[in-house]
């Protein structure tokens, strides 16, 4: 009866051990592949000025910035991108809640809240917007709604494409438009 009893708490003993070990924490084994790629360098107040012939085109502007070498590729948060005219004025701004820079081509994609306003009033706002930097163009994709203002009016349509000026700009298509006449200066007394 003592040897049974033995064996009886050995083996108790064991199951108990094995589901005690079978409890801790363990570590998933995943694939290399799977991991979230890391940044090869990551920045903070990060500064970005573009130039041709010393003339200074843009300056972008972030409170965070992570490179990717292998892409070629900055991916930048709550950014603010300056562009300057020929006579090296700043002509207008865009800020947006994220930016992809290509390192190769300087183009941007903007993302999240984008707003694009001139020194002279005109504002642009967007969901998305792409500058293409060796063309010197804003594009909106036709898949996201563009509202432009200037003075008190409005037009809004899905795609676009303007200078960073926006002095020539054109809607790809469903365009609506808001005019709001003002009456001539001699009409108004003054």
């Amino acid at each position: 009866m003592i040897a049974r009893s033995s064996l009886l708490r050995t083996i108790v003993l064991g199951a108990i051990v094995l589901l005690i070990a079978g409890c801790g924490q363990q570590r998933a084994v995943t694939p290399a592949a799977s991991k979230q790629e890391l940044p090869d360098q990551e920045v903070s107040d990060f500064v970005i000025t573009e130039t041709e012939a010393g003339a200074v085109e843009w300056k972008l502007y972030a409170k965070k910035a992570s490179t990717y070498d292998a892409k070629d590729l900055v991916i930048a948060d709550h950014i603010r991108i300056d562009f300057f005219n020929e006579q090296g004025v700043k002509s207008s701004e865009l800020v947006a809640r994220e930016g992809e820079i290509n390192q190769r081509s300087r183009n941007m994609t903007a993302r999240g809240d984008v707003v694009l306003q001139t020194t002279e009033g005109t504002r642009l706002s967007s969901q998305e917007m792409r500058f293409l930097n060796r063309e010197q163009l804003i594009v909106v994709p036709e898949t996201q709604l563009v509202r432009v203002e200037r003075g008190s009016d409005v037009l809004t349509g899905y795609g676009f494409q303007s200078d960073p000026q926006l002095k020539e700009f054109e809607f790809k298509r469903q365009v609506q438009a808001t005019v709001r006449s003002r009456a001539p200066e001699s009409e108004t007394g003054r």
